[in-house]
Order: C-alpha cells, then sequence, then structure tokens
C-alpha cells in the first residue's frame, strides 16, 4: 500500500487517525489546560501575574512563529520524521516544564514546547493528507479536525482534575507518557512522506524572516490586549 493509497476502514488509517490526533492533541490540550493551573503555579514558585501570563504568551509566541516552517521542513525532509521529532522534543519540554525550580526556567521551556508544537502540528494534518486515499482524505481530516477541538475543550477539565489531585506540574509531566506511546506506534504505522516538488536549496533567509513577521504579529496581539487592559484600569481609577 502506497503513499496516497490508506483507506479509512483499514487499520493503517485508523493507526494514522490516532496517532496524528494524540500528537497535535498534545499541542491543543496545552494551549488551554494552563490556565487552570496558572494560580497554582504562581502560589509555588512565587510569580506574580504578570510573569505567570508569559507562561502562557512564550508558547503561543514560538508556536505562531514557527508552525510554517515546521511544515516547511516536513515538506522537504519527511512529514513523519518532522512530526516524530516535534513530539520527542514537546515531550523533553514538557518534562523541563513539570520539573521546573522557578519561574524563569518555566517560561523558557514553555517557549521550547511551542517549537515542539510548531514542528509536530502542520505535521500531523500533512501526514494525514499525503497518507489517505482521496475518498477518505476529508473524513479523515474531519476526525482529525473534531478530536482536536474536543482536545481543547476538554482542556480546562482536565487541568483542574490535574492541580486539585497530583498537583499543576502534572499538567506538563502528563505530555510525556502520551508522547511513549505516540512515537512508537508513528514509526511502525504511519508511512513516510514528502513533497517530492520542494528540492534545491532550503531558503534560511525566508524561514527566519517569516517566523520573525509570524512571531511579531502575534507579539503585537498579545501586547495590544494587555494595553487594552492597562487602559481600562487608568480610566477606572480616574
Amino acid at each position: 500500500m502506497g503513499e496516497r493509497d490508506v483507506r479509512m476502514a483499514s487499520g493503517a488509517g485508523r493507526w494514522i487517525v490516532f496517532t496524528t490526533v494524540l500528537g497535535s492533541g498534545m499541542a491543543l490540550l496545552d494551549s488551554t489546560v494552563v490556565n487552570v493551573a496558572l494560580p497554582h503555579i504562581g502560589e509555588d514558585l512565587g510569580a506574580d501575574l504578570a510573569v505567570l501570563q508569559w507562561t502562557v504568551n512564550a508558547y503561543m509566541l514560538t508556536l505562531a512563529g514557527l508552525i510554517l516552517l515546521g511544515g516547511s521542513l516536513g515538506d522537504r525532509f519527511g512529514r513523519r520524521r518532522v512530526f516524530v521529532t516535534g513530539v520527542v522534543w514537546f515531550a523533553a519540554a514538557s518534562l523541563l516544564c513539570g520539573l521546573a525550580p522557578d519561574a524563569g526556567v518555566l517560561i523558557a521551556a514553555r517557549a521550547l514546547q511551542g517549537v515542539g508544537g510548531a514542528l509536530l502540528t502542520p505535521g500531523s494534518l500533512a501526514l494525514i493528507q499525503a497518507s489517505f486515499h482521496e475518498d477518505d482524505r476529508a473524513r479523515a481530516v474531519g476526525l482529525w479536525s473534531g478530536f482536536g477541538g474536543v482536545g481543547a475543550a476538554i482542556g480546562p477539565f482536565v487541568g483542574g482534575w490535574l492541580v486539585d489531585g497530583p498537583g499543576w506540574r502534572w499538567v506538563f509531566l502528563l505530555n510525556v507518557p502520551l508522547a511513549l506511546v505516540c512515537v512508537p506506534v508513528a514509526l511502525r504505522h504511519v508511512p513516510e512522506s514528502r513533497d517530492e516538488a520542494a528540492h534545491g536549496r532550503f531558503d534560511v533567509l525566508g524561514a527566519v524572516l517569516g517566523a520573525a513577521a509570524l512571531a511579531l504579529v502575534t507579539y503585537a496581539l498579545i501586547g495590544s490586549a494587555w494595553w487594552a487592559g492597562a487602559a481600562g484600569v487608568v480610566v477606572g481609577a480616574c
């Protein structure tokens, strides 16, 4: 069975959907689950609200800034390879988050998490597009999108359960066992694919400029929300 020949009803098709949903679900879940844990993180690490906000912002900046680069690397060097690299990177950064002794280390680890998310998220969808037969591709993408939405929606509930149970550090440490399941399944059941038209010299400057532009736009959006809130506080005080 070659590239773009996998059928949804086959065992291979189900494994591909499972793997891509599990991988991208890690990144989507972490984009919402952390918000619930912020008060507990601040209390444990002695960080104020401004510092805590950067545990969210650092992740979003690197994720948004590098996501196009992640997709381009997958097309050129192999979508499964970049996806698996992203899952391993994300899990390693999650472990660092869970073991962070202070807020500075946590923020840096969250930025590294965003890099992993930028590698695995576009790769998960690209693997589905490249693997499934055209008659089943829309259904597979629909399942990927649907389960991803469910993962993002249940994030606050999972975060609350973890914070009230084993503690806020497990909001991040949970990704490690998920990655230990995802990586071997991907290597065994997901076919490798790449864009055969992507050849020649890699445009490093274009990739850097594109990533910087996306990061700056994201930073501007984050900053505008902060300044709007600050202005409201000032007006209210007057």
